[in-house]
């Protein structure tokens, strides 16, 4: 199993430098992967007394693309992931362009999450339907796989129409690894028709988790495909004990995860966030995690 990290920018913020810092620390200590959500716009919760626990404004999102652009140049080895980039509410031609320019300035270290959100206000303002958004995410990756992998793409379907055209530069392999974010069945089949892994936050480390892990490995074979063709990550943090870390951890080894993402913001599901939000708390958090579950992962 390979661990990586989420990026804690709605704790630590937007600045440059401490973003650059953590990065690296989270490379030197050994960490696989860098993660990052994905919002463009976030509402005014002044003006919504009922929001919930749900991001808002006040939380910092940096353009995933951006932001591993940068990173790119600041690291040598790590992997960058966007856990997840909310696809229809963008172009499809242009996603494909940014991760294509991203997949090559990273030397191929960019691993691409994809989901359909939550949030109707951000599609709504963004000018896209928030009601298809599941249907035609799936006509976007055949946009951008196509796009991907050949110099020249014709393409007819319901939303894209593309003549004779193409990006430039393509991604070194013509092809960049898609994994998928949600839970209903119809991802589920979506990721074993197209995807190279699935973000799995929904479920602990329980029977519910194997079901589902058992019904992928099915759609995967249905396709025609080998289930070891498609990954499985899940988050986990630093809260709780070393104990309970080392024991999520190995739950989901022995389940056949094949990554971990250390994410210590989050706090939905069975999830629960550490307790400090501090840039020395998410540092302090990362060494003390990875020190007690070396022995565990790759």
């Amino acid at each position: 199993m390979k661990l990586g990290v989420s990026l804690p920018l709605t704790d630590i913020g937007e600045d440059p430098i401490i973003i650059r810092d953590f990065a690296q620390q989270a490379e030197e200590l050994g960490y696989k992967h860098l993660a990052a959500a994905d919002h463009v716009l976030g509402v005014n919760a002044k003006n919504r007394p009922h929001w919930g626990d749900r991001n808002t404004s006040d939380d910092c999102f940096h353009d995933p693309f951006v932001l591993f652009g940068f990173l790119a140049a600041c690291t040598k080895n790590i992997e960058f992931t966007t856990q997840v980039l909310i696809l229809p509410q963008r172009q499809a031609a242009l996603v494909a362009k940014q991760a294509a320019c991203l997949d090559v300035l990273s030397n191929g270290r960019f691993r691409f999450g994809i989901g359909v959100g939550w949030n109707s206000e951000e599609y709504t303002a963004l000018n896209q339907n928030f009601n298809n958004r599941g249907i035609r995410s799936a006509e976007q990756i055949e946009v951008m796989t196509a796009l991907w992998a050949n110099p020249h793409v014709t393409f007819s379907g319901q939303w894209h129409e593309i003549e004779d055209l193409g990006i430039n530069p393509l991604p070194a392999k013509r092809s960049i690894p898609l994994w998928f974010g949600g839970h209903q069945k119809v991802t589920l089949q979506r990721i074993a028709k197209y995807g190279d892994g699935w973000v799995m936050i929904a479920w602990p480390p329980n029977e519910e988790a194997l079901i589902q892990f058992k019904l992928l490995r099915e759609y995967v074979k249905n396709e025609g495909r080998k289930p070891t063709d498609v990954g499985i990550e899940v988050w986990v943090s630093a809260s709780g004990s070393p104990d309970e870390w080392r024991k999520e951890l190995e739950f989901w080894n022995k389940a056949g995860v094949t990554h971990a993402c250390l994410n210590n913001t989050f706090s939905r599901y069975q999830h629960t966030r550490i307790k400090e939000h501090s840039v020395r708390a998410h540092t302090d958090a990362i060494f003390k995690y990875m020190d007690t579950v070396a022995d565990l992962i790759e």
